[in-house]
């Protein structure tokens, strides 16, 4: 038998059938508390109102890497239209987001170091001034939107625009030239001029004291802007240029505390040599030294007309070394056995104590050869270096302490090897000594060859006469720098006139940012007092410059 199905009552409903069965009107306030407890169970839902969304009209002038790292957090959407948008993201706002950093460059062999700020703005503004005078200034189109955001329209002629990744190789084509990139897109052939004395490859640059310095930011109707953007900052790319991510290397050519160079020290004091040139090596993050003789106990008095080439630095010296920051120091150099096996045993011990990494030499043959790496800001850079000159008894063993004999098989493995690791190789010589700027065929080849394998920057740590460069790829080449601390004041060539090339000086200034080589400051010295550079005068260093760039073809 199928069995009746039963469902529960609803407590009104059994309500009112006892009412009807009661026949009295005592029910009715049962029944109506009993609806009012049955609508406090069962709530009626309201519709629940939508979250407010804050529409962004970006300029599409901004700069490329800024678009490309733009994200906008919950509660913001991109929109397209700017006359409906709650607010705009465009060069000049007045609620700053960003801080976008240009550069004005100009190709590297390039004589003038920087401009004022009137020169370049009189030039986009139509005017001819300073040294750049009727020269296009070359950017590309989202720089020029920017810039007319900022500066207002330059004038008809005054700019030439350019796709962002053509703009180096027209210059170099066009030269002499000038144009305006972003930060980020600094690369060596370039070289980054001055801006009323401002840099931004230098470590003391200020953006708010930078004419190139451009405020990305926000504007709107919304009532609520300025809370809407402050919502925005730290989502923002807040500029393109990080302090935190850029590291300055210094490398300088031969130094060797002997002769008359000793002498003059121990007259004038030990830290002259670097009176006048020690800030530009104390600054850097890593200062490099090529130090070319070993510290020796018992080491004699200088004689500052000494003939033979057997080198000692008297212990004492090392002082000037720690006064201008030595933080790498290279062994390459063909007088570190001069004094015998312990004066280089001792000098080893010395850098050690002093925290100061070596390469290009060492304890042994594996000591001298193996690169090192150095960490700074970030940017990992190596260091490896060779002698190819010899002579034998400075060559390091498998038990004798010298320098690294040159194999360059291993160097290009080792180069390779680093820069699969995301290392910046940086590779140096203690080349053959030749007395002109223009390089020699073979040295040409083994220099070349350590920048096809990967070496960033290849420089020539044996020259005493400052010689030419060149560019293969990204990689700079440096064929010599000059002395540093060393005593050739005075060389006669082969014809008996004395040519001055043995007191001038380079000093590399190498710059680093995010992993990657941004390009090199060519620092200009005068030797003086047969121990003491000092920096080049404005015609001293047009001079050099003019023959060194010619000398490199350029």
């Amino acid at each position: 038998m199928t069995r009746p199905v039963l469902r529960p009552w609803h407590p009104r409903a059994a309500l009112r059938v006892l009412c009807m069965i009661l026949l009295t009107s005592a029910c009715a306030p049962l029944l109506s508390k009993a609806a009012e407890s049955t609508s406090m169970a069962t709530p009626t839902p309201s519709p629940t109102a939508a979250p407010q969304v804050t529409s962004v009209w970006v300029s599409p002038g901004l700069p490329a890497a800024f678009l490309a790292a733009l994200r906008f957090p919950s509660g913001f959407s991109q929109t397209r239209d700017s006359s409906s948008a709650n607010l705009r993201l465009e060069a000049g706002g007045r609620r700053p987001l960003s801080a976008w950093v240009y550069a004005l460059v100009a190709p590297f062999p390039t004589i003038p170091d920087g401009v004022s700020l009137q020169d370049l703005r009189n030039d986009w503004q139509g005017g001819s001034s300073g040294p750049f005078a009727g020269r296009p200034i070359l950017m590309s189109q989202d720089t020029l939107a920017v810039l007319s955001a900022s500066w207002q329209a330059p004038a008809p002629g005054a700019t030439q625009v350019l796709p962002a990744d053509q703009i180096v190789a027209y210059a170099w084509a066009h030269r002499p030239a000038w144009a305006i990139i972003p930060f980020e897109s600094i690369e060596p052939r370039w070289k980054v001029l001055e801006v009323d004395g401002s840099s931004p490859i230098h470590k003391d640059f200020s953006p708010t004291a930078y004419g190139l310095t451009v405020s990305l930011g926000v504007d709107g109707p919304d009532p609520q802007a300025e809370s809407l953007a402050q919502a925005l900052r730290g989502t923002v790319p807040s500029s393109n240029r990080d302090p935190a991510k850029l590291t300055t290397l210094v490398m300088t050519g031969v130094t060797a505390l002997v002769r008359a160079t000793a002498w003059t020290m121990e007259q004038k004091g030990i830290d002259y040599p670097a009176r006048d040139i020690g800030d530009w090596l104390r600054d850097a993050d890593i200062t490099h030294i090529s130090n070319q003789a070993s510290f020796a106990p018992g080491c004699p008095y200088p004689n500052r007309d000494q003939l033979d080439l057997f080198f000692c630095e008297d212990p004492r010296y090392i002082q000037l070394l720690e006064d201008v920051g030595t933080d790498v120091v290279e062994l390459t150099g063909n007088h570190l056995n001069d004094w015998g096996t312990s004066a280089d045993r001792y000098t080893l011990q010395l850098y050690r104590q002093l925290g100061w990494p070596y390469y290009g030499g060492g304890e042994n043959l594996e000591d001298a050869r193996k690169p090192i790496v150095l960490t700074n800001h970030g940017n990992r850079i190596a260091f490896i270096g060779c002698n190819p000159v010899g002579p034998a008894y400075d060559w390091a063993t498998e038990d004798r302490p010298g320098t690294a004999p040159c194999d360059l098989n291993y160097m290009t493995a080792q180069i390779r090897e680093l820069r699969s690791q995301g290392i910046l190789p940086i590779a140096t010589f203690q080349y053959y000594q030749y007395y002109t700027f223009p390089p020699r065929p073979d040295q040409v080849r083994d220099f070349k060859a350590m920048a096809d394998a990967g070496a960033v920057i290849v420089s020539g740590s044996q020259s005493h006469y400052p010689q030419a460069m060149a560019f293969d790829q990204r990689s700079f080449i440096h064929y010599g720098l000059g002395n540093l601390f060393f005593d050739q004041m005075l060389y006669r060539n082969q014809f008996g006139q004395i040519v001055p090339g043995t007191r001038w000086e380079f000093i590399d200034r190498h710059v680093f940012y995010d992993g990657r080589y941004l390009g090199t400051e060519l620092l200009t010295a005068m030797l003086e007092d047969y121990a003491r550079p000092r920096p080049m005068t404005p015609p001293e260093r047009a001079a050099l410059l003019s023959q060194a760039f010619a000398a490199s073809g350029w």
